[in-house]
Formats: structure tokens, sequence, C-alpha cells
């Protein structure tokens, strides 16, 4: 087995080669509810030559959870001992916010510190955060196994493994960033900013119409929205000034939406950032009633209340396209015309 983080190299004629990466699967927080998918995932990363390792009680189930609290605070301490190159969640859902005081933090800090990658979203983020409030230690906000490497394609439809004809599989920007991780080559991400983006840059903040840095050196953290406003005022909150926080939710009204920035923006938190840049907010219905009110109002909204910065449309959240963003790293956000960039720089 290849040491976690070590690159290592194959001659094949007069090129190197990657080796495969150590991949450890495991659930920390719901039960695996699409088992199909679940399969896919862990074939796909096979194919593209990865050394996958399954947990134990990866496919356990205990009420709403992947097996009671014990089972999952072991799976995680399997994980960290793995020295796998990457950890991978399953699937998100809900649980860990319920193990905080008892995870093996110190464990975990150590294995990232060797090398290996946390990766994951959406209930991970409790364990994003609270590994940063206690350890200097990088996560990665990226996919899940069943949503990310297990989405359905044609392929599978028609051999009658889920999906149908219309599917498409596993996204390739995701797997392009995933095999960034993996490789060691990834230095950063970026994504075309919506109009009204450089209207409000240009009007308020100074930012020239074709370039601008709007910060540097700035912690890359957040996640899950509901998430980072859960942990607000517990041993598990990091407190970072200065930094650049992103935020994503699914299946959540723009007015509650805006009810938990507003927790945040009242708690003083987003006015100590360099940079607020929101990913995507998905499944969720507007009805009559709202009357004109959107994400876009919430947005607009949010502007109006603070002089830091707010980017919209990071490729991040409960949707297909996800780019993988090194959590607790300091990063330098710029805009070039209509790109917004965050850079990291070589982190092997």
């Amino acid at each position: 087995m290849i040491a976690a983080g070590a690159r290592q190299t194959i001659a094949n004629g007069s090129f190197l080669v990657p080796l495969m990466a150590h991949v450890y699967v495991y659930s920390p927080s719901g039960a695996v509810r699409d088992r199909a998918a679940f399969r896919r995932g862990v074939r796909r990363l096979q194919a593209l030559g990865h050394d996958v390792e399954v947990d134990t009680a990866a496919l356990l189930s205990w009420q709403r959870f992947a097996g009671d609290d014990a089972t999952r605070l072991a799976a995680i301490g399997r994980a960290a001992a793995s020295g796998a190159d990457v950890t991978l969640i399953s699937r998100g859902g809900y649980g860990l916010s319920r193990l905080l005081p008892d995870l093996p933090w110190r464990a975990i800090a150590r294995a990232a510190e060797r090398g290996t990658h946390w990766v994951g979203f959406s209930d991970f983020t409790a364990l994003q955060l609270g590994l940063l409030a206690r350890h200097p230690a990088t996560t990665w906000a990226g996919p899940a196994l069943c949503e990310g490497f297990g989405a359905a394609d044609g392929t599978d439809a028609g051999e009658g493994h889920g999906g149908d004809a219309t599917t498409s599989g596993p996204d390739e920007i995701m797997l392009a960033c995933f095999e960034d991780l993996t490789s060691g080559s990834g230095e950063g991400t970026g994504w075309r900013l919506p109009a009204a983006d450089l209207k409000a840059l240009q009007g308020r903040h100074g930012v020239l119409a074709d370039h601008g840095v709007l910060a540097d050196h700035g912690v890359l953290w957040g996640g899950n929205l509901a998430m980072v406003t859960s942990l607000l005022g517990t041993p598990w909150w990091p407190e970072i000034k200065g930094g650049v926080l992103f935020l994503e939710d699914v299946g959540e009204h723009p007015y509650r939406i805006e009810r938990m920035l507003a927790q945040l923006l009242h708690a003083g938190v987003l006015a100590r950032q360099k940079l607020i840049v929101l990913g995507r907010f998905t499944d969720y219905s507007l009805t009559p009633h709202d009357r004109g009110y959107s994400l876009a109002k919430v947005v607009d909204w949010l502007r109006a209340q603070l002089k830091v910065p707010v980017l919209t449309g990071l490729p991040f959240g409960h949707v297909p396209t996800k780019v993988l963003l090194p959590v607790g790293q300091p990063v330098q956000a710029l805009v070039e015309g209509r790109d917004a960039l965050l850079l990291w720089g070589h982190l092997h």
C-alpha cells in the first residue's frame, strides 16, 4: 500500500505514470439508501485506477443513521488509522452533530498531517469545522461516493442498474477535480461570474472591470449553511477572521436561507471575513405568497448589509458539478473579467 499522501510513479516507456490512490470509503452520517449507487461509485473509482477499501460498517443501518453512534465513531477511527490517501464519505444526511463531543480529533488531525485527504460535504461540514476549531489541518469539501461517483448513466440504465437513457453519470468537472487532488496537481479553481456580481463589485468595492484582488491569504472555510449556523456558539466553532467563507445548502426556501445568513450577520461572523462566496442553493420551491421574493433578493439584501464583497455561482453544493475546496487553507481570491478565481497553490 502506498503511504498516505505519497505520490509514487512507475516507468511506462518514456513516461512516468502515477500509481493509484488508496481510497477509504466509510459512513459517518446517514445510512446508505441507494446501494446500487454505492456499488456504482466503488466500481467507478476502481475503473479510474484507485484502490478502494470499504469500511466494514459502511452499509449498516440503525434508525436513519449508518449504525448507532458508537458504530459510526469506530468507523471514523478506522478511517483515520487506514493510512489512505483519501477518506471519502458514502453520503451526507445527518449524524455527525451528535458525535462531535466524542470524535477522535487528534487521530483525524494526525492523519491529515500525514497526507490523508478527508473529503466530503453536507453533514461532513460539522467534522471539517470542528477540526478547524482545534487543529490547523486541511480537509476537502468535495463529493460523496453515492451522489458523486455513483451517479447512474445510460449504460447502467441499459443493464438495469438504475438511471435512464438521459442520465450521464458522474460529472466530468468533479472527476477532473478529484483527479487533481489524487495526483497533487490542483492549485485552484474558477468559475464564471453572473453579471450582477460584476456590477456589485464595481459599484461598491472598487474592483476594476478587468481585474481585482478580493482577498489575499484568507483562510477558506464554510460548507453547508445549516451546518455552519448550527455550530455557532459551540466548542466546535472556528474563530476565523479575515477568511473566505463559502456556503451552500439544499431544500431550504430563500427565507430560511436569509434567516440563517442573518444569524451569522448579527453574530458578527460575516463582517469579519474578507469575502463571502455563495455556492448552489437547490431543491426548493417558491410560492405565490412570495410575491417576487427570491434567492436573488436575499443576495441583494445581504450585500446591502455588508461592506464585504459577496460572490455567487461557485460550482459547489448538492449539484453534480462540484469543485473540490481545501477547507482551512489560505487562498487568494480575485476576479479577471467575468472569471472568479480561488487560488491555493501546490499543497503536496
